[in-house]
């Protein structure tokens, strides 16, 4: 929000341009939109000192908020004046055009593979036409500030990729697939992209190169969140090969690192250890492990009764084993009580 009397002395004209000149530093303008800000901006010298200094503003508060990008901006330290301001523009150019290919990209994946555009990384998806729409506000922003080559990269082709390339792929996998891509090539470091592409190898069934990107994104990520659901869909593929040790041991890291406990939303790991213990015929940690996941995350009773009733290896495992259902409806009692609610991220380790 604006201070009061922030237009004072300003033309209606650029009183209005200045508004569409924040939103577009935030990727918020349409295409229209953004190129006649940026066609106003060319000729007022108000307008476009106005430009500079809020970008400089909302840079400054986004290293603040991530420690990561002002590590970064640190190290650009080395270098003088221009070169300093222009390597670390670059950067962060780079990583928003590259969110906004991974955006897209995931929708595309999803409306592929899940028409009910299921939540499995913990975000929900973009609109697609909206999304794809800033973004070609975005780089063209960048286009009409003459900076086709920020951060080394080409920005025709971006823009090229977000206008026409797309509307020629029929297949919305195949979309979701070349977005990623670019995402990757962007910035080959961008965790959520390189997670979404595992996860499209995975479906695809190219588990071998679904597991060793998860294990990239396991090992490097800076992101306790992305490393935990690597950890969980590299325990999926383990457990489907029915290496079950190893499957528990990338589930006991979420557990042990208490990411569970930040983040409520990994409470799927302990059931997928309560399922797997199941599947090796070991009632007893695997009451344990029903148990304590209904003692740590109690508001996701419902959610876990919907896995119980969407695993029918997990059911038929318990059945199969005298004396443990009856140990199971005493020792968990409030799963046949609770109201079942459909769970977002289908992350058990058997999936139908």
């Amino acid at each position: 929000m604006k201070p009061q009397g922030w237009n004072e002395g300003l033309d209606e004209v650029c009183a209005h341009f200045q508004v569409d000149l924040s939103c577009l530093i935030d990727a918020e303008l349409d295409e229209a939109a953004a190129g006649r800000a940026m066609v106003h901006m060319e000729a007022c010298a108000c307008c476009r000192s106005f430009f500079d200094d809020t970008r400089t503003h909302v840079a400054l508060h986004r290293d603040i908020a991530d420690p990561e990008r002002l590590f970064a901006r640190f190290a650009m330290l080395k270098l003088t004046g221009a070169e300093a301001l222009g390597a670390v523009e670059g950067i962060d150019l780079v990583h928003r055009l590259a969110t906004v290919f991974y955006q897209l990209g995931k929708a595309y994946v999803l409306a592929g593979i899940d028409p009910g555009y299921r939540e499995r990384v913990f975000e929900t998806t973009v609109p697609v036409e909206a999304t794809q729409s800033r973004g070609r506000g975005f780089v063209d922003g960048v286009l009409l500030e003459g900076k086709a080559r920020a951060g080394g990269l080409d920005w025709q082709r971006a823009r090229a990729m977000l206008n026409g390339r797309l509307d020629k792929i029929e297949s919305p996998l195949e979309k979701g697939r070349r977005l990623l891509e670019e995402a990757i090539a962007v910035d080959p470091s961008h965790e959520e992209a390189l997670l979404y592409m595992a996860f499209l190898h995975g479906h695809e069934g190219r588990r071998v190169t679904a597991a060793e990107e998860y294990r990239q994104v396991f090992n490097t990520a800076i992101s306790d969140a992305n490393r935990g659901h690597a950890a969980i869909q590299l325990g999926r593929l383990y457990s489907a090969e029915k290496n079950y040790k190893k499957a528990i041991a990338c589930w006991r890291w979420v557990t042990i690192s208490r990411l569970s406990e930040q983040d409520d939303r990994f409470f799927v790991a302990r059931f997928n250890l309560g399922m797997v213990y199941a599947l090796m015929r070991n009632p007893k940690r695997s009451l344990h492990y029903f148990r304590e996941l209904i003692d740590r995350h109690p508001a996701r009773i419902g959610e876990v009764a919907d896995l119980f009733g969407r695993s029918p290896k997990l059911r038929e495992a318990i059945d199969g084993q005298p004396g443990f259902p009856e140990a199971l409806v005493k020792t968990c009692p409030e799963l046949f009580m609770a109201p079942i609610t459909q769970v977002g991220d289908d992350t058990g380790p058997e999936g139908d």
